[in-house]
């Protein structure tokens, strides 16, 4: 395994939710296509501000920086930003506590 795990936390736009739903759901089912993520099971979270978290293995460095080369997941990235703002795990309410709980997210 690769040991490079990524959190990745979208906040979706209001009234975005479902939409978001729907774009996370080709998110993960094309990194795998293009070869750039591990088999580990992806987890999906979400915070009590409604920011879903998405955490995942990338096979290599290399995997993680082809991914910004690759068509297909550009598109994914750039459907995600018009609809999510990107936000960082330290703006997180729960991020201010140790040990931070989230509740699981399905898709």
């Amino acid at each position: 395994m690769s040991e490079l795990i990524t959190m990745a936390l979208y906040q979706p736009h209001e009234g975005k939710e479902e939409q978001l739903n729907e774009v996370l759901k080709n998110h993960i089912k094309t990194l795998e296509a293009e070869k750039l993520i591990t088999q580990r099971e992806p987890i999906r979270a979400i915070a009590s501000d409604g920011t879903v978290i998405e955490i995942f293995e990338w096979r290599s460095e290399h995997a993680k920086d082809a991914a910004h080369e690759s068509r297909n997941v550009m598109k994914v990235w750039n459907e995600i930003m018009e609809i999510a703002e990107i936000k960082s795990l330290s703006s997180l309410v729960e991020a201010n506590h140790p040990f931070p709980n989230f509740a699981l997210y399905s898709v």
